[in-house]
């Protein structure tokens, strides 16, 4: 079996964070979304790992490099415009060739992996297998309509009326036939190849689409908010460990990870939380739920339920919560006792916020 990740997309719904980078390379617990999808593949036993990428492709490759940090092997593939699902499937050809193979979109977040899923596929080999997942909003999501059988007998997108509430969740798996499938289709009207309508060509043909129901914690990490709670999410799972320097002023409570060369001075820590390698944090207050990345200086700020990205400074910020805050960016505060609450800034940006 072999893998296509989609890192293509332009992340509109993220911005202004993917104007400057990738969506797919945003920090969940310090580490990079496209890093988990790839850990999770290689967990199913899958090295040969084909990443459709766009204009991004420099700052995803630096991050992934050939792989081979992670145990896998990674081939770019470059797509020149968002096409379509089934469009990356078309354009992977080569790569592929008559292999069955996991298809994943690269900025979803399922911390318990598919595993299951995928010796299903392995045991049963349909055509195709999509996992999906009960949603309280079928209307907003591709619905998978599965009889008894977990066959699936009909997709649709966004229906105004569903007849179920299992929406699909971004991982398929898929043998050769889709292939056909993919030739077979034309555009739709948003002038994409969809690979919902290249699975329901399938189901159509009569080929044999199963659908397995994931149980575990989902999240596409498409806007702040999901890419926070995700954060919150995987958080909850770490454990304490300090390999930097925490000093005799400071307290560190519940589960807290003080990564090698951070230091920690005159503060308060509360886990669950993560402060990344050559961090300082100083006379300041860390609440749960916060991702501090490498290199980066919190001085006199209280903040809790926020993500600050690599490099970024934080200085005489009160009660930042649901805060994200980019790469080398740089947020000041005059006034200490004024509460600035949300704060959401963009790479490599000064702000000096307002008392």
């Amino acid at each position: 079996m072999k893998a296509l990740v989609l890192s293509g997309g332009t992340g509109s719904r993220l911005r202004p964070f993917s104007y400057s980078m990738p969506k797919q390379l945003i920090p969940i617990a310090n580490k990079p979304v496209l890093q988990y999808v790839l850990e999770d593949i290689r967990d199913l036993g899958v090295t040969e790992i084909g990443v459709i990428v766009g204009e991004r492709e420099p700052e995803i490759a630096a991050v992934l490099g050939d792989g081979s940090a992670l145990g896998v092997h990674v081939t770019y593939l470059r797509q020149d415009l968002p096409r379509g699902l089934a469009h990356c499937v078309a354009l992977a050809r080569d790569f592929l060739g008559d292999d069955d193979f996991v298809m994943y979109l690269g900025d979803n977040m399922l911390p318990q992996g598919v595993r299951e899923a995928a010796d299903e596929f392995r045991l049963l080999r349909p055509a195709a297998q999509v996992v999906v997942q009960k949603v309280a909003d079928p209307r907003a999501f591709g619905i998978a309509e599965v009889g008894p059988d977990g066959r699936v007998t009909r997709l649709v997108e966004k229906p105004v009326e569903p007849a179920g509430d299992l929406a699909l969740i971004g991982v398929y798996f898929f043998t050769s036939a889709v292939h056909l499938a993919v030739d077979s289709i034309r555009p739709s009207a948003r002038g994409e190849l969809e690979i919902t309508d290249a699975i329901q060509w399938l189901v159509t043909a009569g080929a044999e689409v199963r659908a397995h129901e994931y149980g575990g914690y989902w999240k596409d990490t498409g806007r702040v908010e999901d890419v926070l709670e995700c954060n919150s999410e995987l958080l909850d799972k770490i454990t304490y460990r300090v390999d930097g320097d925490v000093d005799a002023h400071s307290v560190l409570i519940g589960d807290v990870v003080v990564e090698s060369g951070a230091r920690v001075v005159r503060s308060f820590v509360q886990g669950p939380a993560v402060i990344g390698a050559g961090s300082l944090v100083e006379d300041s207050h860390i609440g749960p739920h916060t991702s501090v990345g490498r290199d980066c200086e919190l001085r006199g700020t209280h903040v809790d339920h926020s993500i600050a990205m690599d490099g970024a400074s934080l200085s005489g910020l009160h009660g930042v919560h649901g805060s994200l805050i980019g790469r080398s960016a740089a947020v000041s505060s005059a006034d200490r006792g004024n509460p600035h609450h949300r704060l959401v800034v963009g790479d490599h940006t000064r702000v000096e916020v307002a008392a």
